[in-house]
């Protein structure tokens, strides 16, 4: 039987982990809004980074094979990573992959990425099938306070916005827009988990060649600028948390389907408002889920000019 990685996988008393690995930046000349985004280096330095972030989903590829090494193929049709970004990396920094070794017959284990130096990238859960328990980013939309009710850049939104479904399709020559100006080709030559189940002919459990988990957020998102609920202001943004569940899958390259997009949370912290979008994806015309994506974005407020003028109208106003 053909394995699906040939990735490395050591095993301690408590963990298992992959190679280090450094992940590519394929965003640098994403643009939104008509600007460039925190993945442009010069954008990037004008927030605080050294340098450009690579897109978190990015590092989603590394816990991959550790998957399938605990759960086996089935973890590719119905597996979950659901976790909370910790830490930039730049293009070409090392990083490493971890997840708990089981003990038993668990549906659910940590996972965790750390830098050379020690510093956390990300942290959060890898389940699989829909009887797991809830996962990270569950618990953490349960405790979530309510908004401000003062908020500027999500000022003009609510919880429960609904956009109509919209058809999408990764193919493996076709760029998919601004917000991801790559082909899947593209992204299957510098990902850092390659799989003999994504190259175009493929032979798999599923048919043809299956999206990498990490296409998976490109294909929720690669029309999110349209949204109506997203900033109406010209702000930078990045991912803080993000969850991609495959409740029916794998999705497959060059196939046909169609996202629903809904607001399900807002929320904020000192720096940043935040809206959670959750992305359900499905064949057109039907009504099984087969993966979702559920995605809480930041907007920095600092980088909204008028933005302390603009709230204090808003308290002002009470």
């Amino acid at each position: 039987m053909t394995r699906a990685f040939a990735t490395a996988i050591e095993r301690g008393s408590d963990r298992l982990h992959g190679p280090w690995r450094s992940p590519r930046n394929l965003l640098q000349a994403q643009t939104y809004g008509g600007h460039a985004s925190v993945h442009d280096d010069e954008t990037a330095r004008k927030m605080g980074f050294d340098a450009a972030p690579i897109e978190g989903p990015t590092h989603f590829s590394q816990f991959i094979p550790l998957c399938t090494e605990i759960w086996g193929d089935r973890w590719l049709a119905e597996g979950c990573l659901s976790v909370s970004y910790k830490g930039a990396v730049l293009d070409g920094e090392e990083v490493m992959a971890f997840i708990g070794a089981p003990t038993g017959e668990e549906q659910q284990l940590p996972i965790w990425m750390t830098k050379r130096d020690g510093s956390e990238v990300l942290r959060g859960t890898a389940s699989i099938g829909m009887d797991a328990p809830d996962s990270a980013l569950q618990v953490k939309l349960d405790r979530l306070n309510a908004p401000d009710p003062h908020r500027v850049i999500f000022g003009h939104v609510e919880p429960g916005s609904i956009r109509q479904r919209f058809a999408a399709r990764i193919s493996f020559d076709d760029p998919m827009g601004d917000l991801y100006p790559f082909t899947l080709r593209e992204k299957n030559a510098n990902i850092t988990e390659v799989s003999s189940y994504y190259g175009e002919g493929a032979k798999t459990p599923w048919g043809g060649p299956i999206l990498p988990v990490e296409m998976i957020s490109v294909l929720a998102h690669h029309r999110a600028s349209e949204d109506p609920w997203l900033p109406q202001k010209n702000t930078i943004d990045l991912f803080v948390d993000q969850e991609i569940r495959v409740l029916n899958g794998p999705l497959m390259a060059d196939t046909e389907y169609e996202v629903e997009r809904t607001l399900v949370a807002l929320s904020g912290s000192r720096r940043t408002e935040s809206c959670w979008v959750r992305s359900d994806i499905y064949l057109p015309g039907q009504e099984k889920i087969l993966a979702s994506v559920l995605l809480n974005v930041a907007s920095f407020k600092d980088s909204y000019a008028d933005y302390e003028l603009e709230q204090a109208k808003l308290v002002g106003g009470q």
